[in-house]
């Protein structure tokens, strides 16, 4: 039997699921090929017949059933050789549990024969010494290969049984098969030999073997080519997914700035048209009271004429009234002569006028273009997806600088201004001008398209999107040197996965996440009772046992053993499910962190306050308070194994803040600044270069800070998925792993600055 260096060997076949139906799960009886290889039982493809054809299990091949029935697929005798092997060596005529002599009932007349001690490998019978022994001297077995039956059995020999072991003729039993018919192809005996074949060209196996096997191999050479390729193309096809959530990552960045700077820019024409608001009633009003103040003096002096007049006509003498008539007369006469009623200042009323962008709801500020990525040629890289745009001058001049491959475009009207115009603009202006082109590119309301700018065909498919999520706060600016340099981790996504199974009566509720072994994650589902086990993939890899009646909340792996919490109690039970201790907690928490320390020998668990770490006997190793205020309630734990020093991280519901400290309580760093939004901190992680990864369940978002705990901005929003996120976990130093209210779990593989 020849061996190849990529090929399973025979003790391999023989110990592997090979010789296993994948119907029944049994070893094959009466194995039946199907012309895609596949190889079943002759029942259980009888079972899968229907109408006349067979879907392979495997491979989702349909084929057609022969006239005659599945019995007329292919044999394989490959496999029917190996299972005589394996029934050989397993079983056998059996006395007093030993395996009995083949010959010794044939010679001796005896029922049973004596112990066997060896095997004819040729003959295929198990043989006592005696036997064995008058084996080797008869002229028709003198060549016969005569072995130890303890070594046969421990396998010694496969390989030289395999070699003299013969393919038995299903028509004539006892038979067996010696020759190849050309014309058929068709494996015969020497019965079948004779008739109907007697006249077809035939040739014996090892001929016929040689002759076709330059063939086959030509064939499996050109599979091999077509693996290669395929092994080409599912790279690349990788290599665009990774290329395509990268540049989906990037995109989002910028949607948010984006958003973040319409935003800012309408704030700021809100502030302009409210100050040239104030400004304007503040004039009007300066203006009217002058008006006021003359018309009052006006009225005064007629008013006081008008007195004077009526009291010398009422109560003066003849003489006294002749006297004062011509003064009251030319005073009368002077103040008929003014304008007593003029008419009213011209008053500038304020109105509002709306952009019609703003009341359309046709009008996006934001759009997406997608264009098709170019394939590569020799194995260069694809550029389209790096940042900056690399892309080739012509194409720059050629297209419209709006559209980018995968990018956030702002929206060009046909009076696009110059550069140097562009900056003498106002922020008021932008805005309109930002708005007014959007309307001009929006389709008209009969739904014919608009005229491309330049009259050039636009060959880029659109996608108008909106803005998913905005967090209730602008989030705060960088710290120096950060915004924009890439110097901070960035997200890509890796996968997605629901962690509801088919046994869960209720839909999960996630309160702890820890790694668990390599590349694996623990699951603490409260609300089914249960530690699932996941790859980092998504496969389910079952679940580690819980006492009864337990809700695991929190939970961490340690060396060989898992620390969780439930209740007002701490566990640590091993991998089976047996419980090693349990430690009562405070019952003024309701909830209680766990967080494995690096060495693996240690859990610390947060309990009214203050910290208390536990040794793997259950004995408590050490107890602080966090800076020594006994008011800090920690919910969420991580030890960071990337600090020398090794301190603690944790959210600080009193103080409402994230809090870095020591293992002796002293607080090293701290954050409560405006990167918080208002929120109660949630769950934190941190990766293996120190940065501290905290969620911001209300705002949905991941934010980061440094080993010291100064904000350094967003590293996951809604964009990337998030919906109410609830705990988080690093696996690996690299891989975050994200649970969200519904049960689904987001692992992001974080890229540091310096990859």
């Amino acid at each position: 039997m020849v061996s190849h260096g990529s090929s399973p060997s025979l003790l391999e076949a023989l110990s592997s699921d090979f010789l296993a139906c994948k119907i029944c799960l049994e070893q094959l009886r009466a194995p039946k090929t199907l012309p895609c290889l596949h190889t079943y039982c002759q029942d259980c493809l009888a079972q899968l017949a229907d109408g006349g054809r067979v879907r392979c299990p495997e491979c989702r091949e349909t084929v057609p059933v022969p006239p005659e029935g599945v019995a007329s697929f292919k044999t394989n005798f490959f496999v029917n050789g190996l299972l005589d092997l394996v029934k050989a060596r397993a079983c056998g005529d059996l006395r007093a549990g030993k395996p009995a002599c083949a010959l010794c009932p044939l010679v001796g007349g005896t029922s049973a024969g004596g112990p066997a001690t060896a095997r004819c490998l040729d003959c295929a019978d198990d043989l006592c010494q005696a036997c064995a022994d008058g084996h080797r001297c008869t002229r028709q077995t003198h060549t016969h290969r005569v072995v130890d039956l303890v070594g046969y059995r421990a396998g010694w020999y496969d390989e030289e049984a395999r070699e003299r072991q013969a393919a038995q003729c299903p028509q004539h039993p006892g038979e067996a098969l010696r020759f190849l018919c050309q014309p058929c192809s068709q494996l015969l005996c020497r019965e079948c030999r004779l008739d109907p074949h007697l006249d077809h060209p035939c040739l014996p196996l090892a001929e016929a073997v040689r002759a076709r096997r330059p063939g086959l191999e030509g064939l499996l050479a050109g599979v091999d080519n077509n693996l290669v390729e395929l092994e080409a193309a599912r790279r690349v096809e990788k290599e665009a997914l990774a290329r395509l959530r990268e540049q989906a990552a990037r995109v989002g960045t910028q949607v948010e700035e984006a958003a973040e700077g319409v935003l800012r820019a309408l704030l700021a024409q809100k502030q302009e048209v409210l100050g040239q608001l104030r400004a304007h009633v503040e004039a009007a009003e300066e203006a009217a009271r002058e008006r006021l103040a003359e018309l009052e003096g006006r009225e005064q002096v007629a008013r006081a004429a008008a007195a004077f007049a009526r009291r010398v006509l009422s109560l003066g003498r003849e003489a006294e009234i002749l006297s004062l008539e011509g003064a009251i007369a030319q005073r009368l006469r002077q103040l008929q002569g003014c304008p007593w009623a003029p008419g009213p200042a011209p008053c500038l009323l304020p109105q509002l006028e709306l952009h019609p962008g703003l009341l359309d709801k046709n009008c996006h500020l934001l759009r997406l273009s997608f264009e098709e990525q170019q394939p590569q040629k020799d194995g260069g890289k694809d550029r389209a997806g790096t940042q900056g745009g690399e892309e080739s001058q012509s194409r720059r001049e050629d297209e419209p600088k709006t559209e980018r491959q995968g990018g956030v475009q702002p929206q060009a009207g046909d009076g696009a201004q110059t550069p140097k115009e562009e900056k003498a603009q106002t922020t008021r202006e932008e805005g309109a001008q930002t708005l007014e082109e959007d309307r001009a590119q929006t389709p008209h309301e009969d739904g014919g398209p608009q005229p491309h700018r330049g009259g050039r065909p636009n060959k880029k498919k659109k996608f108008k999107g909106r803005l998913k999520s905005i967090s209730r706060e602008p989030s705060p600016a960088l710290g120096p040197n950060l915004d924009g340099s890439g110097l901070l981790p960035r997200p890509i996504f890796y996968c997605s996965f629901p962690t509801r199974m088919p046994g869960d009566k209720r839909s999960p509720r996630i309160t702890g996440l820890c790694p668990f072994g390599p590349r694996e994650i623990l699951v603490a589902d409260e609300q089914n009772r249960a530690l699932k086990r996941f790859s980092l993939n998504g496969d389910y890899k079952g679940t580690v046992p819980v006492p009864e009646g337990c809700s695991p909340c929190s939970v961490a792996a340690l060396q060989s053993a898992v620390a969780f919490s439930a209740g007002a109690r701490l566990y640590l039970i091993n991998p089976d499910g047996e419980v090693q201790w349990r430690r009562a907690l405070s019952l003024s928490q309701a909830s209680h962190a766990v967080a494995a320390l690096p060495s693996g020998d240690r859990v610390a668990v947060s309990v009214a306050g203050h910290v208390e770490v536990y040794n793997m006997e259950g004995s408590l190793a050490t107890r602080f308070i966090p800076g020594g205020k006994a008011s800090r309630g920690l919910r969420a734990l991580v030890f960071l194994t990337t600090s020398p020093q090794g301190h603690f991280v944790g959210s600080d519901w009193q103080q409402n803040s994230v809090v870095i400290c020591d293992g002796l309580g002293q607080v090293v760093g701290e954050y409560k600044g405006p990167g918080l939004h208002g929120c109660q901190p949630g769950s934190v992680s941190v990766d293996k270069k120190g940065y501290i990864f905290l969620t911001l369940r209300e705002v949905n978002k991941v934010v980061i800070l440094d080993p010291k705990g100064s904000l350094l901005g967003d590293f996951l929003t809604a964009y990337h998925g998030l919906e109410k996120p609830r705990v988080t976990t690093m696996v690996d130093g690299r891989y975050l792993v994200v649970s969200l209210s519904n049960g689904t779990i987001h692992v992001f593989r974080v890229r540091s600055p310096d990859s």
